[in-house]
């Protein structure tokens, strides 16, 4: 039998990305499923869980701890053992968690399920977003990846959808029959992952370059002495070499002056940075909350807080969709500073109007309440524009190849751990502080337009290997300034220099070269100009349709 049933191209990109979104899609099944469970009598009588018993959220919570420690593994694990047998590991351990977690009696086996459901999560959301950018051309990465996390926002509503039917029902099926429908998922993982070609950059780093070589042929829909391929071939083992030559130990990178000439530390940080303002932007106040948070700050009762808690998840998925076409077109800066800037108006609006609420005598009480819930809504439309995908995608694209691992891991760790942190205190944030508790996500929002303006270049348009090539310059720490880190259109030295390359590899074959430049232009091509000089860049520059 042929090699992945025969796919190559389009297809075989397709594939990869079914397997990727799914698990993105069990992640915000996973996600969602314990809002509507944690507000299910059944479910509170069997744990024994008190109404203001702290415990409800540690459970909650101890599932991203699992998350972290599953993320910080994957890093030794998928160096070691590549990106799809990191993945099939994650599942097993999901597999696992989720048989402990639908039999559970009691506290005791639903933290054991949980923390174990939540290795195999942080292990396949570190390694996914890694995968699905190190087999995609330039021109898709960033769409594919944002299809990911739009795949995890449609496995969010359907949780939401899903507990909210069963609510309905008596008896411990009302919350075990959603916990076991992500069962679903992991099917379509060990269908799928198995038979999907591996990361062709984690198998040159390996050393297995010709390997490396028929994947990308395959990927490309061509065979390997393509000179398209061969110039994908030659940047990567350049990137190894420089990173080889530029190494330096993992705890020697906090030592000062240490970093070496790829500016490996930095480039960490700013993956982790990502990660880390998604969560302190207040997501998971409302993820796994919602339904609490409607019903112990804005009044409602369970069932309507259920039924909103899921129509809103159906606006999310919707608005988060929109970034797909955008990611490419406007950038990554601008996608995190338009999401900050629409979160810190939106939690800002949410302050104002519980204050109110909370004010004794207030005429119109019931009325500022209700008025909080279409910014909570509203809050969900920007961050599915923009912080919903940019922060997974982010790490895959700024660190080096011999870092993507780590940064890919260390990105989801952070993710986890700040996650965890929001999880445990937000239900006794709103019993002890009230009102007064949403300023604090008022104020984190606010403070990442600086941040990412000054801090962040632009990832969009460039190949892995040009980020590369940019760190290695010697770049400013503060980037707003160089047109090359913050263009949403890949920077012309770049361009120039990939087709120098394809010439040399194409050598005297003129034909060849031209056809290997077309098709090296056509995966590089970005959103057209309105400027006629722009425009003969793009006919410059642009070639033949994506295959897929």
């Amino acid at each position: 039998m042929k090699p992945y049933f025969g796919m190559k191209g389009g297809w075989l990109t397709f594939w990869v990305s079914v397997a990727c979104s799914t698990d993105m899609t069990l992640f915000g099944y996973d996600q969602g499923v314990f809002g509507g469970v944690n507000v299910t009598p059944n479910y509170l009588d069997t744990m024994g869980f008190g109404p203001t018993s702290s415990l409800l959220s540690t459970v909650t919570a101890i599932y991203d701890v699992g998350c972290f420690i599953g993320a910080l593994a994957a890093f030794w694990f998928g160096e070691r053992y590549g990106r799809k047998k990191t993945i099939i590991c994650g599942t097993s351990f999901m597999t696992v968690g989720a048989i402990l977690q639908i039999a559970a009696f009691g506290v005791p086996e639903m933290i054991v399920g949980r923390v174990i459901a939540g290795i195999g999560n942080g292990l396949n959301t570190a390694t996914a977003p890694v995968w699905q950018s190190e087999t995609s051309k330039a021109n898709m990465r960033g769409k594919l990846v944002v299809i990911e996390m739009v795949m995890n926002i449609a496995g969010f509503s359907l949780s939401n959808w899903v507990t909210f039917g069963f609510s309905y029902l008596e008896g411990s099926v009302a919350w075990r029959f959603p916990l076991a429908l992500q069962f679903l998922f992991i099917f379509i993982l060990f269908g799928t992952v198995p038979w999907l070609p591996e990361s062709p950059r984690w198998l040159m780093k390996k050393g297995f370059v010709e390997e490396a070589e028929v994947i990308l042929a395959d990927l490309e829909n061509t065979s390997i002495d393509d000179p398209y391929v061969i110039t994908q071939s030659k940047e990567i083992q350049w990137v190894n070499q420089v990173e080889t030559e530029n190494a330096v130990p993992i705890m020697d990178l906090l030592k000062p002056g240490k970093g070496g000439g790829t500016k490996t530390l930095r480039r960490l940080l700013l993956g982790m940075g990502t990660q880390a303002m998604q969560q302190f932007g207040g997501i998971n106040v409302t993820s796994y909350y919602l339904p609490t948070v409607l019903t112990q700050s804005v009044g409602l009762e369970e069932k309507l807080a259920r039924l909103l808690a899921a129509c809103n998840s159906v606006s999310y998925l919707f608005f988060g969709s929109l970034g797909i076409p955008v990611v490419e077109r406007m950038g990554r800066r601008f996608l995190m500073l338009f999401s900050s800037t629409g979160q810190f108006v939106c939690y800002f609006c949410i302050t104002v109007l519980l204050s109110l609420n909370a004010k004794p005598g207030y005429a119109y009480q019931t009325e500022v309440a209700e008025a909080s819930i279409a910014f909570f809504f509203l809050y969900y439309v920007f961050f599915g524009f923009g912080w919903q995908g940019v922060p997974w995608l982010y790490p895959t694209e700024i660190n080096s190849l011999g870092m993507r691992t780590l940064g890919g891991a260390l990105g989801a760790a952070t993710n986890w751990i700040v996650n965890f942190m929001v999880v445990e205190i937000t239900p006794p944030g709103i019993g002890s502080l009230g009102w007064r508790f949403y300023i604090i996500w008022t104020v984190f929002n606010f403070s990442f337009l600086p941040i990412v303006y000054f801090l962040y270049p632009e990832t969009a348009g460039r190949t892995l290997e040009d980020m590369d090539r940019f760190f290695t310059e010697n770049p400013p720490l503060l980037v707003f300034r160089d047109k090359d880190a913050t263009n949403k259109r890949r920077p012309d030295k770049y361009y120039e220099h990939e087709q120098h390359e394809m010439r040399r590899h194409s050598s005297i074959n003129t034909v060849s070269a031209k056809t290997a430049a077309d098709r090296y232009r056509a995966s590089m091509s970005g959103p057209s100009s309105d400027d006629e000089k722009n425009k003969d860049i793009d006919v410059e520059k642009t070639g033949a349709p994506s295959k897929f």
